[in-house]
């Protein structure tokens, strides 16, 4: 019959068939994709919905993977339906895997760093702490991971011996260690920084080292970028951190207060007083910790004050805050000295003239 005659051409490749085959391989192909977006797009609002960061992360990152994938295999497949010889066939197929691992590798980077912003995400909305430093370095482990292992696989498809690769990477590695030496020392400098943690990205850090002052904003596995408190990005290599010391202000428990105030001489009866009532304060203030440690006593004899010091911790490690707190305090301390009938002192010099001194001129204006 008729109908049998052009199913056999279709089956046999005949010229005059192949361009209808093709048009449907690609029309179906079309349709696959037009239908699997649909598919994961409805999946994708559902999986918003969730609190799970994987199911949103694994339909996220298949979205244009799994496209890509669909028209890889049209296309392996057209070609192979117009193009039979066996030396192109062998080519195509290469190519075919190549392209898979390619897309393989591709869905797999999209997983990762999906699953890095919702597991960040999900833990920023319940206020929960978390270590997105730490959250990153594992994110880049797994992606460098993920490059490396799909190489070896690329390269063991177009027939490289991956031994013969790797022995060549360990004698390479030599030469390519001498020659990179800065950069395998901040790669190496990077990766303590994730290992040992002294700052993550949000801390302010400085060092009295070098004139390094600021908040951490990106660490990478070359080189940290640090916003100056003049609002300026000051990039610094990472193998610059293991050979400095480093002050992380950020993680301090509590802010200190240390003034000196002094009292004038003609108060030293009072002194004793008012050091007492402000150390009465200060355990009493509700921004000092008095389970820290909290000194007040008299000090010293300046050169024109009796001088007491104020030595407290704030409870609150904010700069403003601390600022506040450490005003009231100063400002209550005043109080309680104009309290006592007492003044605060300020620089003063005292002229002794000896008494034979004005009698002469006492003479000398008699005279006149």
């Amino acid at each position: 019959m008729e109908w049998e005659t052009h199913i056999g051409k279709l089956v046999n490749g005949d010229h005059e068939y192949k361009w209808i085959v093709v048009f449907l391989i690609v029309f179906f192909a079309l349709l696959v994709d037009f239908i699997q977006k649909k598919i994961l797009s409805h999946l994708h609002q559902r999986t918003l919905q969730t609190e799970n960061p994987w199911d949103n992360a694994i339909v996220a990152s298949l979205k244009k993977p799994l496209s890509a994938l669909i028209w890889i295999l049209g296309v392996y497949t057209a070609v192979h339906f117009m193009v039979p010889e066996t030396s192109f066939l062998e080519l195509s197929q290469t190519a075919g895997y190549v392209a898979v691992i390619v897309v393989m590798t591709w869905f797999l980077l999209n997983l990762v760093r999906q699953a890095h912003d919702n597991i960040l995400e999900i833990h920023r909305k319940k206020g929960d702490p978390f270590d997105a430093t730490t959250a990153d370095a594992i994110g880049k482990l797994l992606k460098i991971s993920i490059l490396i292992t799909a190489s070896l696989m690329i390269l063991q498809t177009l027939g490289f011996s991956i031994s013969g690769v790797l022995a060549f990477g360990g004698i390479g590695g030599i030469a390519v260690g001498f020659a990179a030496k800065d950069i395998l020392s901040n790669f190496f400098g990077g990766l303590t920084i994730f290992l040992d943690r002294p700052f993550a990205v949000g801390d302010w850090i400085r060092s009295p080292d070098r004139n390094i002052e600021g908040v951490v904003e990106y660490i990478g596995w070359r080189l940290t970028r640090i916003r100056t408190f003049e609002n300026r990005p000051l990039y610094v290599p990472n193998a610059t951190f293991t050979t400095i010391a480093l002050e992380n202000p950020s993680r301090m428990t509590h802010r200190r207060i240390y003034e000196t105030i002094g009292v004038r001489y003609d108060d030293a009866g009072k002194i004793l007083a008012i050091v007492q009532d402000v150390r009465k304060m200060l355990i009493e203030h509700p921004g000092i910790d008095p389970d820290q440690t909290l000194i007040v006593n008299f000090n010293t004899f300046g050169p024109s004050s009796l001088d007491f010091f104020i030595y407290a911790y704030t409870r609150t490690k904010v700069w403003v805050e601390y600022h506040q707190v450490k005003e009231d305090v100063l400002m209550k301390a005043y109080r309680i000295v104009v309290s006592h009938g007492a003044e605060v002192a300020f620089p003063t010099s005292t002229i002794h003239i000896p008494e034979r001194v004005l009698l002469g001129q006492a003479e000398v204006l008699s005279k006149k």
